[in-house]
């Protein structure tokens, strides 16, 4: 019997409340260092008509097998992933640019419709890998906490979106990586260094120049959407959702590898979706959009955020979490030029210096724990 390195899982915070990951490989969710078994030549069993699979290659018989002898490794294209994070971070700016031109559907509304897109995508999943519906009993708290917690911070941003500049709510949704390193620290004991708390400082700078309260800028505040009150109470939406999403990748640190991925998104989803209609029944806020234009849009919202999804998660498949977060801020800039062309708002110079500070932060934040890895993983080949 031969033994092969079993396949590697990666999970990398996101920005925008999207909490992208890297299904398992396995369902036991073994790491990278459990062996897989793959069969030696000649070792076939006696009127076995079955063929051997490689448990490594998601069933390859093993003459297939990426470990097999004189196999040759598919060389991957230089900037691929790097590539599928571009045209994540379009996909996502673009949704957001639609739901900014609804006019009569509420943004609760517009997130139960994404649960809905969300659950459709990860039903077959579960069926097919036999996770269960309901999780290992010891992560069930775990996972209704994330579920909750990743459907709110959706419902806000989408709030966020409608009443304040979309410039100004993608920037604010990327200091997500600064509140992820501060949390982790607090919950779970991981290291913070003075640069995490520089990095932090950074973050609330750059949100501060974005909400401009008037106890620091005076009354008239320029570059707004609409009243100082809805762009008050959207830049809160935004935070809340950041911190929200922050708190969502502390919990997946914390489960590991013990819960499937797709088993995490259901959770999302239907705790969303049920979270929604309660809310919408509340406000009595639901109904059918009127126009045909409003409906388009709609589906185009949930096709388009699951694609930047699966995009997203295909390039942490082949590229490493690093530069992905640091390419991710292309949606930032996305984001400044569908304003100004599709909702003739031109950002302040006070926008521009707060996604400026964010941005940084972040990047800083990213460059920072992608150094960290790299130096932890030579100290593992020593």
């Amino acid at each position: 019997m031969v033994l092969c390195q079993g396949g590697e899982a990666a999970a990398v915070p996101a920005a925008a409340g999207e909490e992208p990951e890297v299904p398992l490989s396995r369902e036991d969710g073994a790491g990278p260092e459990q062996p897989c078994p793959c069969p030696a030549p000649g070792m076939e069993a006696a009127g076995a008509e079955e063929r051997r699979v490689c448990g490594c290659c998601s069933g390859l018989s093993w003459p297939r097998c990426c470990k097999a002898p004189g196999t040759k490794k598919k060389a991957a294209c230089p900037g691929l992933g790097l590539f599928y994070t571009v045209l994540s971070a379009f996909l996502f700016s673009v949704a957001s640019l639609f739901l900014k031109k609804i006019e009569d559907v509420h943004s609760v509304e517009v997130s139960a419709f994404r649960c809905i897109f969300q659950m459709a995508f990860v039903l077959p999943g579960l069926i097919y890998y036999k996770t269960g519906f309901l999780g290992p009993k010891g992560k069930r708290i775990f996972l209704l906490f994330r579920g909750f917690l990743g459907s709110s911070a959706m419902i806000l941003l989408y709030y966020a979106f409608q009443v304040m500049p979309l410039a100004d709510a993608t920037v604010i949704t990327f200091s997500s990586p600064v509140f992820t390193s501060l949390l982790a620290w607090i919950f779970l004991k991981e290291k913070y260094s003075i640069w995490d708390l520089l990095f932090t400082l950074f973050a609330v700078i750059g949100v501060v120049l974005i909400a401009r309260p008037p106890f620091l800028f005076g009354s008239n505040v320029t570059g707004i959407e609409g009243s100082y009150t809805d762009h008050l109470k959207g830049t809160i939406a935004a935070i809340t959702s950041t911190i929200s999403a922050a708190s969502t990748l502390v919990i997946l640190r914390k489960v590991g590898k013990s819960v499937h991925y797709f088993l995490s998104i259901w959770y999302y989803a239907v705790i969303g979706l049920i979270g929604c209609v309660i809310a919408l029944f509340v406000m009595n806020e639901w109904r059918l959009p009127y126009c045909g234009k409003d409906r388009v849009l709609l589906i185009l919202i949930g096709l388009l955020g699951l694609g930047g999804q699966i995009f997203l998660t295909k390039a942490l498949q082949i590229e490493k979490a690093g530069p992905v977060a640091i390419m991710r801020t292309m949606d930032v800039v996305f984001a400044f030029i569908l304003q100004i062309l599709f909702l003739n708002h031109l950002p302040t110079w006070w926008t521009v210096g707060g996604a400026l500070c964010v941005v940084a932060s972040s990047s800083g934040t990213a460059i920072r724990k992608w150094r960290q890895s790299l130096k932890k993983a030579k100290q593992n080949e020593i």
